[in-house]
């Protein structure tokens, strides 16, 4: 898949493409089919398949401050609309500028002038220009007279999970999932994701209280802005990526720790990950973290063997939900 940050980077030899716009943070499953749609569309008219994102994301320009957690790492999120047929993905740096655009501007110098849509595929709701005065009525109509063609997909007819109480039903968005995220349900995140919630970093050197205990665990340290699940203990794996590429690798179970170690009175919150049955170094490896299922909260032990105790059941529970018995 071809990939760019910049309208000034675009390859000249571009052609006329079918482009899709949004932040597509997460990739969840409303993402995957009007990712799916714009696939099919560009497939039948022969033409490349461009999906365009922004960073940072639009809220922190608009609303300096209200940044939302991250749910998918640039490389992951290239990743995964590579997986979904996608030819090309452009990430346009969102600015002050970029965000007085009216939508004339916007259509005109973005989605023609530089990728060249013969059609573009949105979400239902999706908005552009300045104050968001545009919409998908409105692109529709500046299409007929750029010469593209405008089809909104309503993200809801994918289906829905099941809301934070377990009652009722809830449009997929990564809103839902961010919040899921945040409460610890994994089980919700995953069924909306329609994979487990992965945080990616790098390993990093932390107390090594870890392998003194009999558990070294990998400390993953993430980007500002990720989507972090609540306190806890998880079963998940550890993934490998290229460094490069940041495309995965091999991947491994892990029982994960989430939290500021309250047995030692740590104040730092951190990510770390036991990774079963594995002997080496992962010190510097960029890594993914996926949270399959939360097994208890984050508690404080009164001492090193109660500790130890329960980090063996951890394992032993890990093993259990990620069918290692």
């Amino acid at each position: 898949m071809l990939r760019w940050r910049g309208l000034g980077s675009t390859p000249p030899d571009l052609g006329r493409t079918v482009v899709t716009v949004g932040m597509y943070d997460g990739v969840h499953r409303g993402h995957q089919h009007l990712i799916r749609t714009a696939v099919g569309r560009a497939r039948t008219l022969g033409r490349p398949a461009l999906l365009l994102t922004f960073d940072p994301h639009p809220s922190e320009v608009v609303r300096p401050g209200s940044h939302p957690a991250i749910l998918t790492s640039a490389d992951r999120k290239a990743e995964l609309v590579a997986e979904l047929g996608v030819d090309a993905m452009c990430v346009l740096p969102f600015t002050p500028e970029f965000s007085r655009l009216t939508t004339a501007e916007f259509t005109h110098t973005v989605l023609v002038e530089h990728l060249h849509a013969a059609s573009v595929v949105v979400g239902r709701n999706f908005t552009y220009g300045h104050r968001a005065a545009g919409t998908v009525e409105t692109l529709t109509a500046e299409g007929r007279r750029f010469g593209f063609t405008v089809e909104g997909v309503d993200l809801t007819s994918v289906g829905c999970a099941p809301d934070l109480d377990g009652e009722g039903e809830v449009t997929i968005s990564s809103t839902y999932i961010r919040a899921c995220v945040a409460a610890g349900d994994m089980a919700s995140a995953g069924l909306a994701l329609g994979r487990p919630h992965r945080v990616d970093g790098v390993v990093v050197r932390g107390d090594r209280r870890g392998r003194e205990l009999g558990y070294p665990t990998a400390n993953v340290e993430s980007p500002p802005h990720t989507a972090v699940p609540a306190d806890g203990v998880y079963a998940g794996h550890l993934v490998l990526r290229d460094p490069r590429s940041g495309a995965s690798r091999e991947r491994f179970p892990a029982a994960v720790s989430v939290g500021t170690n309250p047995t030692f009175e740590g104040s730092r919150r951190t990510v770390e990950a036991f990774v079963l049955d594995f002997d080496g170094d992962l010190y510097g490896e960029h890594v993914g973290v996926e949270f399959v299922e939360r097994l208890r909260p984050m508690l404080s032990f009164s001492g090193v063997p109660e500790l130890v105790e329960a980090m063996a059941g951890d394992v032993a529970r890990t093993r259990s939900v990620l069918g290692l018995d």
